[in-house]
């Protein structure tokens, strides 16, 4: 069996892909590339990737491929009336990042809320020095206990973010973003009712029909003053033009994203207007990315390729 990872740097160069060995011949290439992709498969029963569509521009004239594995939860990338016309499986990945991107939404909201961009370059400024008092209050900031915190998308990230903001004294409430989706334990609002009575939002919905520019600018609107909004699901579910435009004006208090419409970003994308940290913070999608989540992601594809030469199904999608 052969098994080709398109893009194999997707996942780090500490992740040992040696244990794939056991099954097949491995061939690894570090990057996509849209020229030679197509070639590349045509060798493969089993490929790996993750970010390139899996349609017919892929996959036409291939009829070796049988199975692929996409380094993430999100299929988006699959045209799926065709690779199921094919007979191609296609199974992903899930919940090997969840603490990794729960851990990262509460480091871009520390970061956001307790104004450290300006407290550290008021130290390192030489400002602090010449102070005659051992503080400094000029950027005033808050407890999170008794604030609300608002999450879009109350699947198992949002869920796990919703019980570490309650550990904090956070009253939480959330929007189903299916409309369907009933939590006990959380107070389910209205996507209107959310914006207006949250001190931080976060956003762990993924991109669909539902979602695509969910919050524009009359949901950031609606937000309070001083509040913050945080994106850890996909960028095109918050119109970046608006959040710019709500950001310059002072409109919110301040904005934390880890993904973007286009990725890596785009050189004009509104959002680079804003080079304040304290308003706005960008992480160039990162929040799944800790070693350990890495390790556990390809840990995961190995477990799918093994059930699926045992003729069973892990984590197949349809």
């Amino acid at each position: 069996m052969n098994i080709v990872f398109l893009e194999a740097a997707t996942l780090g160069d500490d992740v040992d892909l040696s244990s794939f060995k056991k099954l097949g011949n491995v061939i690894t290439y570090p990057l996509s590339d849209p020229e030679k992709n197509a070639e590349r498969c045509l060798e493969a029963d089993v490929v790996v990737l993750n970010k390139i569509p899996v349609g017919a521009a892929l996959l036409d004239g291939n009829d070796r491929t049988k199975l692929v594995c996409i380094t993430a939860t999100g299929t988006n990338i699959v045209d799926f009336p065709y690779v199921n016309g094919r007979g191609i499986v296609i199974a992903n990945v899930k919940g090997y990042s969840t603490e990794s991107v729960v851990q990262h939404t509460f480091a871009l909201a520390f970061f956001l809320w307790e104004r450290m961009h300006y407290y550290d370059s008021f130290v390192k400024s030489g400002e602090y020095a010449r102070c005659d008092v051992f503080s400094h209050f000029t950027e005033k900031f808050h407890e999170l206990s008794g604030k609300t915190w608002g999450i879009i998308g109350l699947g198992a990230i949002g869920r796990r973010v919703a019980e570490v903001a309650a550990c904090f004294g956070c009253k939480v409430i959330y929007y189903s973003t299916s409309g369907s989706h009933d939590e006990p334990g959380f107070e389910r609002r209205t996507l209107p009712e959310l914006m207006s009575s949250s001190d931080i939002i976060s956003v762990h919905a993924p991109l669909n029909d539902a979602t695509r520019g969910l919050v524009g600018a009359g949901e950031l609107g609606l937000m309070k003053k001083d509040a913050i909004i945080l994106n850890l699901g996909r960028g095109g579910i918050i119109d970046e033009a608006a959040l710019a435009d709500a950001l310059e004006a002072g409109t919110i208090g301040g904005a934390g994203t880890d993904v973007l419409t286009r990725e890596p970003i785009d050189k004009d994308n509104p959002l680079m207007r804003i080079k304040d940290s304290g308003r706005l913070v960008i992480t160039p999608h990162i929040a799944w990315a800790t070693v350990e989540a890495r390790r556990r992601c390809a840990e995961e594809v190995l477990m799918n390729i093994e059930a699926w030469t045992r003729g069973e199904e892990r984590n197949v999608c349809r």
